[in-house]
């Protein structure tokens, strides 16, 4: 039995359902590492928290005055993450716990990422969310990554949902604005604690201040119940 109504919730993937981060660092790291930066540290990596890959490069690009192309930079990165995503990549337990709630109920769910459509598909089988969760939008398919409201409203659509009826969970700054600028409501969730003052979070129907360490299947439940708009 649905006792969430017309609601639907579409989750970010990277910092939100599972602790990608260090991965992508690692992938940072390295890539960079070959094309002559080899200092690149996690707090900087923190700076692109939220943001799509290709975005990312591109910044790097210019940073660090690079000479590969973009799309070399991109190419590079995603293949060194998709092998540590494939081995290394861990699902919050309560998230986990979270969706197979939703799942049960009957509850519309997508994953809407900044990674590629390849990423995504390696960690969500890779962690068996697969089975729960098979809309997925990556922002390579819209036309503006986070924060624009693309990608969430692509998942929207493909969910066939009003965006007035979907729930977000966001771990970044740049996710929070586009779930605010879709229409959406907002579980925020931040991955790095030193952000959780960042105006974009204000916006959030609910805000764990604490990051995953405050999250449980059970307030996030009890959170949708009571805000849900009725079918």
């Amino acid at each position: 039995m649905n006792s969430l109504g017309a609601t639907s919730v579409i989750f970010d993937l990277d910092g939100t359902l599972v602790d990608s981060e260090p991965n992508y660092f690692e992938a940072g790291r390295q890539v960079l590492a070959e094309h002559g930066v080899p200092d690149f540290t996690w707090a900087d990596h923190e700076r692109y928290v939220g943001i799509s890959t290709q975005e990312t490069v591109a910044l790097w690009k210019e940073r660090y005055g690079l000479r590969a192309s973009v799309a070399e930079l991109l190419a590079a990165k995603n293949r060194t993450y998709l092998e540590l995503a494939r081995t290394a990549t861990r699902a919050y337990p309560e998230m986990r716990t979270f969706v197979e709630r939703l799942a049960g109920e009957g509850v519309p769910m997508a994953v809407a990422s900044g990674s590629s459509p390849e990423a995504i598909e390696a960690i969500l089988a890779g962690t068996g969310l697969d089975a729960q969760l098979r809309t997925v939008v990556s922002a390579d398919e819209v036309e503006r990554g986070k924060p624009a409201p693309d990608v969430f409203l692509e998942a929207a659509r493909r969910l066939g949902a009003a965006p007035a009826d979907c729930v977000v969970l966001e771990d970044a700054a740049p996710g929070a604005a586009a779930a605010h600028a879709a229409g959406m409501r907002c579980i925020a969730i931040p991955y790095v604690a030193a952000q959780a003052d960042a105006p974009e979070f204000a916006t959030a129907g609910m805000l764990l201040r604490g990051g995953q360490t405050e999250f449980t299947a059970r307030t996030a439940y009890d959170w949708l119940l009571h805000s849900t708009s009725p079918a």
